[in-house]
């Protein structure tokens, strides 16, 4: 099956990283798996062969009857013909109450798909997901360098992130013209810092990270309405009092810094 550009399809080949990718999901023999976008099925019979009972997601409508065809007798295999972003995961898994999921995620839409996965992550366990290297560097970033950004934040706040290793082009049919990694998410019991509501502190990182080179104060003062900030005038007061330099940039604030502000924030409003 020829692989659509407009899907971003890259189809993994040969048995060394689909099954070095299989053998880092801490499966047990009867959990439930979500995979998204099983392609022509490289993961997914490793997957069953380990047990899993497994959930496969797949919106290219030409490969459901291969798919099918392939796996369609094993009764620990159910596909749904679905878009990624629209799934509700709860939904798909029942009646088991959690599942991991897999993935070998298309770069062009890979972080609107995590976003949803982190949405629905009372779902799931924990996530092993291939994606391009240069957005699992920028996952996993400590604060401090450039790869730390809004998305570093808000994927560590609720799971806690590792790479595991890199795949090269030649792995995949089209070969890509860049690396990819394999990273696992575990969901967190709690969020990464204690705030008082996770909308405030959503926005409030997305606002700060908006003009990477702005000060945290300019930054804030550009997002008051944003924010919904009445009180302009007292930010540098505010950052005072927590305290954060209010010339520091926002690559530079740690989660706890971060939630610390966004708790802070009501004060102004």
């Amino acid at each position: 099956m020829r692989a659509k550009r407009s899907l971003g399809q890259n189809f993994l080949t040969g048995t060394h990283y689909p099954r070095r990718i299989v053998d880092s999901v801490p499966l047990q023999p009867g959990e439930t798996v979500v995979e998204i976008g099983p392609g022509h099925g490289a993961l997914t019979a490793l997957l069953l062969d380990r047990g899993a009972r497994v959930v496969a997601v797949e919106i290219d409508s030409e490969l459901i009857p291969a798919l099918r065809q392939t796996f369609g007798a094993r009764p620990n295999f159910l596909l749904i013909e679905a878009d990624a972003l629209t799934m509700d995961l709860g939904q798909l898994i029942a009646p088991a109450a959690k599942a991991r999921v897999v993935a070998n995620l298309p770069y062009y839409i890979s972080t609107p798909i995590l976003q949803r996965l982190i949405e629905q992550r009372a779902s799931a366990l924990d996530m092993t997901l291939m994606l391009q290297r240069e957005v699992v560097d920028r996952i996993t970033a400590p604060p401090g360098g450039k790869e730390y950004g809004a998305l570093s934040v808000l994927v560590q706040f609720y799971c806690e992130t590792e790479k595991l290793f890199d795949v090269p082009p030649g792995a995949f049919r089209p070969s890509p013209k860049v690396w990819s990694s394999v990273m696992r998410l575990t969901v967190r019991p709690q969020p990464a810092a204690a705030v008082r509501c996770e909308a405030t502190f959503i926005e409030l990182t997305k606002a700060l990270f908006a003009q990477r080179r702005k000060t945290i104060l300019n930054n804030l003062r550009a997002a008051q309405t944003r924010l919904r900030l009445e009180d302009g005038a007292r930010l540098s007061d505010l950052l005072a009092r927590i305290p954060l330099d209010p010339q520091r940039r926002a690559e530079t604030l740690s989660i706890a810094e971060l939630a610390l502000l966004a708790d802070a924030l009501p004060d102004l409003m």
